[in-house]
């Protein structure tokens, strides 16, 4: 699975405008389908407070943050998994993604067009998901053909094509309803069977509500819509104004910034929650290192151990993982330095089993 968000939606909802925001990049922006083609990339810096404080208590000669990866992928149209409107190039790139944020357009505007010539996010997001689940339909139809003329070879063959088939049945029963295949619920064998079919559908999504600068606090009753769509899922919906998000992106300064939000009244940027809510659906967490060179964000995937997670600062790391010392952000902020921290006992020392957490400060010890 990529480690990247995959913006996705009809053309026209406001995706580029939104990855241009998030990003800080340019990205073709036009007011008609089919402008972005190739999908653009972009790197993007996490927001994370707790860097901010670990920053100001050492007092390093840089502060680095952790990054999540964006990807503007064209817009998609109904007939896309048919080919329509270049569809089967978009779709492969959305299956190169590890998880979708869904733009879906919440407000009015006559000057921007629709390509349904109306504004209605249920029936876009249906439009969108259909798509999604009859594109891996045609590939859950194709593996099963293949897998039915296994049937009839040796006994663990024979064997092995039947609890596949088990579980393309009821891919293709849950697809042709055009329900989403994470909707299901697969046991640990059946996963496996799943993961290698590299389906569009088993990717976390969050909906993203592109909405008018004047609901971009409270949502109006389009944002509405999507939320309730995306609570009966059990996905995250997210309030965005794509517009004012690209005004406060061309300000050059974090105080010039927030006195833009104030002005709006919102508390911070729709974009930080959405960055936010893209990095944990990828399964991606944080540690820090902090001292007078350096204090910076690492990212690591949930469940790692300490020597993974050493690995991520380099392989030697992890080749001669020793030991880990740990401390929580949350006693460094309480005690302020890392003398108190060894005083009062919290300092401790963690082995190759140790599954690290999220807002662990490490430092390692290794021999290579």
């Amino acid at each position: 699975m990529g480690l990247n968000c995959g913006i996705v939606g009809l053309p026209n909802v406001g995706k580029s405008t939104i990855f241009s925001a998030v990003t800080s990049a340019p990205a073709e922006a036009a007011n008609y389908p089919f402008c972005t083609i190739e999908p653009n990339v972009g790197i993007v810096s996490l927001p994370d407070k707790r860097l901010d404080n670990l920053s100001e208590l050492f007092h390093p000669k840089k502060t680095v943050p952790a990054i999540v990866e964006f990807v503007d992928i064209a817009g998609l149209v109904g007939g896309a998994s048919k080919g329509e409107g270049l569809g089967n190039k978009f779709l492969s790139h959305i299956r190169q993604v590890g998880v979708i944020a869904h733009v879906v357009r919440c407000f009015d505007d006559k000057d921007i067009i629709h390509v349904s010539n109306k504004v209605d996010p249920a029936s876009d997001i249906e439009t969108i998901n259909i798509e999604l689940a009859l594109s891996d339909l045609e590939t859950v139809e194709k593996r099963k053909v293949k897998t039915e003329k296994l049937l009839h070879a040796g006994k663990d063959a024979a064997k092995a094509a039947q609890a596949e088939l088990e579980v393309l049945e009821m891919l293709n029963k849950a697809l042709s309803d055009g329900k989403p295949a994470r909707s299901i619920e697969f046991t640990d064998d059946q996963l496996a069977i799943v993961k290698d079919l590299q389906l569009i559908t088993m990717k976390k999504q969050l909906y993203v509500c592109n909405v008018d600068e004047g609901s971009a606090k409270d949502g109006n009753q389009y944002s509405k819509i999507v939320e309730e769509i995306a609570a009966k899922e059990g996905s995250a919906a997210i309030v965005v104004c794509g517009k004012l998000e690209a005004e406060i992106a061309m300000l050059e300064t974090q105080e010039e910034r927030k006195e833009f939000l104030e002005m709006a009244g919102l508390e911070e940027s729709g974009l930080v929650r959405l960055i936010h809510a893209a990095y944990n659906l990828l399964g991606l967490r944080t540690f820090f290192t902090a001292g007078e060179d350096e204090c910076r964000a690492w990212t690591f995937h949930e469940g790692d151990k300490a020597p993974q997670a050493a690995g991520v600062i380099h392989t030697d790391f992890e080749k001669g993982f020793i030991k880990a010392e740990v401390y929580s952000y949350d006693d460094i902020m309480e005690l302020k330095t890392e003398q108190q921290i060894k005083l009062a006992g919290k300092l401790r020392i963690e082995g190759k089993d140790y599954v690290v957490q999220d807002g662990d400060v490490m430092h390692f010890r290794f021999n290579v």
